[in-house]
């Protein structure tokens, strides 16, 4: 079986798009055949990929409207050991294109339902918004994972992404969960931190996932050269931290990840 995970949080600068690349490549390094599908306009996940987001012919805007058959837009990274569904600018026409459409919000979910064999993994880096495209990513997948800076002020952004949730699994998707909160920028000297990763935990238990994402700088710098931490510097604290973020996912879903 196939784990679609779509990794999202309204705020934006929270680690949506650092997250999806690395744990796609950490992923990969276990072995486990991984799609990542970048659904946000601005193209970051496709870039930190090493793919020019300005040079594609088709992408994730031709998915969700149908026009290319998946085979046609998905890119094989060779180098990487996963495979990626690019996204650019295109994808803002197809926001407001989908409100034309029929089942506007299962737009992705159909389209993948035709490539989903052979991945064990699928991983969508969603817009900062809870948007249309954020929507279709939220029906399309199995859990939501919520990277989040531990401050205040990602605290007021989190209950409204877990209405959201909770609507969709009453409304068109009962199987979605939460995946995980994932703590991103994590500073163990921080008071604040502290403070609010103890709120995390009294109020999400086993959901607050155990592996936190430091500040690290091999981290930041990773994305300008077009690559996932983990092929630029494997010996990083952020390399690390996202390979025992693959490693705690991998152990909730083994009998999943194991199966394809």
């Amino acid at each position: 079986m196939t784990r679609i995970i779509a990794i999202a949080n309204q705020k934006g600068g929270v680690g949506k798009t650092t997250t999806s690349i690395n744990l796609a490549a950490s992923l990969a390094l276990t072995k486990r055949k991984v799609l990542l599908v970048d659904i946000d306009p601005q193209g970051n996940a496709t870039m930190g990929c090493g793919v020019d987001k300005n040079a594609l012919e088709k992408t994730c805007y031709d998915l969700l409207l149908g026009r290319s058959d998946p085979s046609q837009i998905i890119v094989t990274l060779s180098k990487l050991q996963f495979d990626l569904v690019p996204a650019n600018a295109d994808l803002t026409a197809a926001e407001v294109e989908l409100l034309q459409v029929p089942r506007r919000e299962r737009r992705l979910r159909e389209a993948l339902a035709n490539c989903l064999e052979g991945y064990q993994y699928v991983l969508i880096d969603c817009p900062p918004s809870l948007n249309m495209l954020t929507l279709n990513a939220m029906v399309a997948a199995d859990s939501v994972l919520i990277p989040m800076q531990c401050e205040y002020y990602a605290l007021e952004g989190l209950s409204a992404l877990l209405e959201t949730v909770a609507n969709l699994r009453k409304t068109v998707n009962p199987r979605l969960e939460i995946e995980g909160l994932l703590r991103t920028m994590y500073d163990p000297r921080s008071r604040l931190t502290k403070d609010v990763s103890e709120q995390l935990q009294a109020h999400f238990g086993v959901k607050l996932l155990r592996t936190c994402i430091p500040r690290n700088i091999r981290l930041a710098e990773s994305p300008s050269h077009g690559l996932p931490v983990i092929h630029y510097d494997r010996t990083s604290r952020g390399a690390l931290a996202y390979l025992a973020l693959a490693g705690e996912i991998v152990g909730k879903h083994g009998k999943v990840s194991n199966g394809g």
